[in-house]
């Protein structure tokens, strides 16, 4: 449709977005969303236009069905569109979505439930609508509880979001670069190095320590076994506030309801997201002891100093309470850890046989896939305009990714911190015909060694220029 600069402006309904097509999705997205993002995904073909999608596939606007091993970077843990998630929302949608001199019973239940299932003494929850947010009410809540301590520890290579208070700690300096000054006293250390993390402790002015026990972005690295037993202990020696990032890693995805308790550690401060909405809802929460959030919000002139207009809002509420409830009563730890346990096999062969493996790595369904760097024939890089050099050299992984899309209708990317990993992050609900479909792909992709992968890869560039 046609906008016009008349004072009568014409503006979109649901129901022509609905029937956009692909070209004029691509048309407004890049002109009014974000270019270069719209310029990258069509490079390599994705940019595709979906338009259905259910439990772990997802389907294009010509009817191509495809296998998510993406998962919404760990927030569909249950799938698309989960029917008890959406069963749930239609429930409670005549109340009140968002009243806020009034207390929400949804988010009571809900609140009540991760005070149950979550280790230790966490019984104080915080809701909000993301992960960065919970990690931002996590960061502002320690340095509050111990005034005197201003220092936060964090890891090399993490991620923890991209707002100002996330990002600071967030352990890769091309996304902290252009927006310096960060917070002030927030200092980086290897991750699963917990003599690093002593020496940095040892001045005592440290209120917090900040880790995922993955790292997902950073390429689904995990550190040595006890490594968090260790940080528990030396975090209790020093006076400082343990906060635990179950974002990605949390509900379920690693084989364990939270990937803290593969070593029965407790944290101070958890930070949740993603799959806790039933990849339906946006909710973010952030649990903690009731002594540390007493120092900061008890009394009536401190209770409202961290709010969130959405945050508990009955919608997201509702369909917490139906992810969670489903989550643990079908037992899908323990469905992540034997379907993970079974990829995870396969994918050890592979690399067995195949050079361009360098590792695999992950726990459940956190699962990383390492590329070695290949060398690039210098015609076939002149020919594609040097794009193919610098994936080759720079996101190789997205090379493979762009076949298993392309070619296998396989759905993955590369994580943010090391674009020479592909993540393999399925639903926990994954069948496994579905984890041979893709061990079958990578096995077909991979035999055709480097030459073949290029050759794929280029004709996808070169159609998708032509496309345009």
């Amino acid at each position: 449709m046609a906008h016009t600069n008349s004072r009568e402006k014409q503006l979109f309904t649901l129901d022509e977005a609905l029937n956009m097509t692909r070209q004029e999705v691509r048309e407004n997205c890049h002109r009014y969303i974000n270019p270069s993002l719209v310029d990258i995904l069509g490079l390599m073909d994705f940019d595709k236009l979906f338009t259905k999608a259910e439990g772990a596939h997802v389907w294009d606007g010509e009817g191509h069905k495809y296998l998510d091993c993406l998962g919404g970077y760990g927030a569909l843990n249950l799938g698309h569109n989960p029917p008890e998630v959406l069963a749930a929302i239609e429930k409670v949608k005549a109340r009140p979505n968002i009243l806020q001199a009034s207390l929400n019973p949804f988010a009571a239940a809900l609140a009540a439930n991760l005070v149950q299932v979550t280790p230790g003494e966490l019984s104080r929850v915080f809701f909000c609508n993301s992960g960065t947010e919970a990690v931002e009410g996590a960061l502002k809540l320690a340095r509050a509880a111990q005034p005197e301590k201003k220092k936060i520890i964090y890891c090399q290579n993490s991620f923890h979001g991209k707002s100002h208070g996330s990002l600071s700690v967030t352990g890769r300096e091309k996304f902290q670069n252009p927006f310096r000054p960060l917070l002030p006293d927030c200092e980086a250390i290897p991750f699963g190095d917990h003599k690093a993390l002593e020496q940095a402790l040892v001045p005592k002015n440290v209120a917090a320590f900040i880790v995922e026990p993955i790292q997902g972005e950073g390429g689904i690295n995990l550190p040595p076994q006890g490594y968090l037993a260790k940080v528990r202990k030396l975090c209790d020696q020093y006076d400082t506030f343990l906060i635990v990032d179950e974002v990605q890693t949390g509900l379920g995805r690693t084989g364990a309801l939270f990937a803290c308790e593969h070593e029965q550690v407790a944290p101070d401060i958890m930070c949740l997201a993603k799959s806790l909405g039933g990849g339906v809802m946006p909710i973010g929460a952030y649990l903690t002891k009731p002594q540390i959030w007493d120092r900061v919000y008890r009394g009536k002139d401190k209770y409202a100093l961290h709010t969130s207009t959405f945050g508990g809002n009955s919608l997201a509420m509702a369909a917490g309470l139906a992810a969670l409830e489903r989550i643990i009563h079908q037992n899908l730890a323990q469905e992540a850890k034997e379907k993970g346990n079974y990829l995870l096999e396969k994918l050890a062969r592979l690399k067995a046989k195949h050079n361009l493996i360098k590792d695999i790595r992950g726990q459940g369904l956190l699962i990383g896939i390492e590329f070695n760097q290949p060398p690039v024939n210098s015609l076939v890089n002149k020919l594609s305009g040097g794009k193919i050099n610098e994936l080759a050299h720079e996101y190789f992984a997205s090379l493979v990714a762009g076949e298993l899309m392309n070619k296998y209708h396989i759905i993955t990317a590369y994580t943010l911190n090391n674009p020479q990993v592909i993540r393999l992050e399925p639903p926990l609900i994954i069948d496994y015909p579905d984890l041979d479909q893709l061990i079958t792909a990578l096995e077909e992709i991979l035999s055709q060694n480097f030459s073949g992968i290029l050759k794929h890869s280029l004709r996808t560039i070169l159609t998708a220029k032509l496309k345009k």
